[in-house]
């Protein structure tokens, strides 16, 4: 996979004063085609970088969610086009520009809405259109953003330009925009982009305000779990102002925030496995974490009640787990020695220890 630049633009955005008294400006400095890109020092610093971007990986429903790296998509109305959406209009000029004047007009535009980003910082914007060889004559849009560190001085001329950018940003700290993703190697969708960004910030995601993400796996969880519990509260208290149901729906808030949630003993058993299988249709791989005592066990949420098993035992917990083998990592341990009792016998042992433990008491 290699890419062919066809314009670049390059801009410095410099911000400064407080939060909340910010002056934020910026300052064009070049825009060149495919052949001066081909002689331009920035060319060692880019090349490479544009195959990495379309090739990172990424998921529509990623496993976290605060995910570096996300699909959008262009909203639109009922019955219009991607036409018309702002965000769509801005990337389809910049893929349309034929020279270096509208090229660089394009660009300006995109750089004045990215000023009004809240969380804009100052650093390199650098705008690139390029194809992709042995595919498509139809271009691609890179957006690279890298922030400076703060001890770097300010670039001052067009000469001194690419050994600054060097020693202020690196590759490692790059954020960036390709338009349209690439979902497979020659393959892409104008309705989608891709982007990828510090997981904690929100820099394109401000930029991009009709672009719409989908939900990430656990907030999915979440929203579906929530619907299962509100179904189960208004269908066994069905007048909402009952003064259990409210006493109940308290609980579920306080539970829902909780950082660290404990076994609530609502449900029965065929409950939660028939929503632990409802949320399994929408990801099969989807992990199942918890702790007793000072033990975590991990294991797939779709082998709840069949190889996952959670049991009272005389007034404490007990967890039963099923498999066909049992392995062992790194460290030798006794226990790979095992030959293990029958289930009845382990069973019994339990039983007998709490005994054991009243008569001494």
């Amino acid at each position: 996979m290699k890419f062919t630049v066809n314009y670049l633009s390059f801009f410095v955005i410099q911000v400064e004063g407080k939060e909340g008294q910010t002056v934020k400006n910026y300052k064009h400095f070049q825009t060149m085609d495919g052949y001066e890109y081909i002689d331009s020092e920035i060319r060692s610093f880019l090349d490479g970088e544009f195959t990495r971007i379309a090739k990172r990986k990424v998921e529509k429903n990623p496993a976290i969610e605060q995910a570096p790296t996300k699909i959008g998509r262009f909203i639109v109305e009922p019955g219009y086009e991607l036409d018309s959406n702002p965000n769509f209009n801005m990337f389809a000029r910049l893929r349309g520009a034929e020279d270096k004047e509208d090229y660089k007009n394009a660009c300006d535009d995109l750089v004045r809405s990215y000023l009004d980003t809240s969380s804009v910082r100052g650093g390199a914007l650098i705008v690139v259109q390029a194809k992709l060889e042995k595919y498509s004559e139809d271009p691609y849009i890179f957006v690279l953003k890298c922030d400076f560190e703060p001890k770097i001085a300010r670039i001052s001329d067009e000469r001194s330009l690419i050994t600054t950018v060097e020693m202020a940003i690196s590759a490692r700290n790059m954020k960036s925009i390709l338009y349209p993703h690439m979902y497979e190697e020659g393959m892409a969708d104008e309705w989608e982009l891709k982007i990828h960004q510090s997981s904690h910030a929100k820099y394109f995601e401000d930029f991009l305000r009709f672009v719409t993400y989908e939900m990430s796996i656990p907030e999915i969880v979440n929203e579906q779990m929530m619907e299962f519990v509100q179904t189960y509260v208004e269908n066994k208290w069905p007048d909402e102002n009952e003064e259990e149901r409210q006493q109940v729906e308290k609980e579920i808030e306080l539970w829902a925030a909780s950082e660290k949630r404990v076994i609530q003993d609502k449900w029965e058993p065929a409950e939660v496995i028939e929503a632990a299988e409802r949320i399994v249709e929408i990801k099969p791989e989807i992990e199942l974490k918890f702790r007793i005592g000072d033990t975590v066990v991990k294991g797939k949420l779709a082998d709840f009640g069949n190889e996952i098993h959670i049991a009272r035992l005389n007034g404490r917990y007990a967890v039963i787990l099923e498999g066909e083998s049992i392995t062992f990592d790194k460290a030798f341990s006794p226990v790979e020695l095992l030959q293990p009792d029958s289930f009845e016998v382990v069973a019994q042992r339990l039983m007998d220890k709490k005994i054991d433990d009243d008569d001494e008491l």
